[in-house]
């Protein structure tokens, strides 16, 4: 019953509410600034800014990946992975697994040389996820970054 295919329109609801989801398990719901229009806009608009996959069981939404294409000067086309959720209820079902090997195969299809994405150093079971299917973790690099606020300064 379960299906993974790329993400539309008509399940933007569904995917937001599981971005709110994840927001709540990271202790972080006042950081969700992004409101459900603008998601759709994003994602579904004249530009897209993003592409999804999601899994979807008995018509619903139960988890997503969200994904954009990146530029390495090393290495040519590649692909981030922003995000990668399933619902709370529904982990350790495998779900995880194939949404994550989906988006493994396209990036292969697609052509980009890396697939790449960050893991909270407290995500024990993503780390574990991760660790599990042979994904290289590299402590070496720092994140960086300028906030809205910072921008505007």
């Amino acid at each position: 019953m379960l299906k993974i295919r790329p993400g539309q329109k008509k399940d933007a609801q569904g995917i937001f509410a599981l971005i709110n989801e994840l927001a709540e398990y990271e202790n972080a719901p006042h950081e969700v600034t992004l409101t459900l229009t603008q998601f759709e806009l994003d994602g579904w608009g004249a530009t897209p800014k993003f592409r999804t996959l999601v899994a979807e069981q008995y018509s619903e939404i139960v988890g997503f990946v969200l994904f954009y294409p990146r530029y390495s000067t090393w290495k040519g086309p590649t692909m981030y992975l922003e995000d990668f959720v399933v619902k709370e209820s529904l982990r350790k079902e495998g779900i995880g697994e194939k949404l994550f090997y989906a988006l493994k195969n396209l990036a292969k299809a697609e052509k980009a040389n890396r697939l790449e994405w960050q893991v909270l150093d407290w995500n024990t079971p993503a780390i574990n996820f991760y660790k599990k299917h042979g994904s290289r973790l590299d402590e070496s690099w720092v994140n960086a970054k300028f906030t809205f606020e910072d921008l505007q300064g």
